[in-house]
């Protein structure tokens, strides 16, 4: 299976667990931007962006005392962008919870 992340994939084991939510975040924000203006390609694949970082992040070993906020996230958001949503997600919902990340994540740069 090809990667969308193959250069970032190799050192995704270095960042923080911040930093891992903050890049999700982004692919998250970028397919809601997509689904906003009706671009269903657009949004599915940075969905699928999204994915493939949390399955880096679940893989990786110093993050197993958040895999059950991790596993969550991805049966939800698999739920919002391709199910149902039977959660009842909102695009706003997502941005307030990933904004946080990227603030963080960002605030030493």
């Amino acid at each position: 299976m090809k990667l969308f992340h193959q250069e970032t994939a190799k050192k995704w084991h270095q960042y923080s667990i911040f930093e891992q939510m903050a890049n999700i975040g982004i692919e998250v924000l970028r397919a809601i931007f997509w689904k906003k203006k009706n671009n269903k390609l657009m949004c599915l694949n940075a969905f699928y962006r999204a994915l493939e970082l949390i399955d880096l992040t679940i893989n990786d070993e110093k993050n197993k005392k958040y895999l059950k906020e991790i596993l969550r996230i991805r049966e939800v958001l698999g739920d919002y962008f391709i199910g149902d949503n039977i959660y009842h997600s909102t695009d706003e919902g997502w941005e307030k919870y990933f904004y946080p990340y990227i603030f963080v994540s960002r605030k030493d740069k």
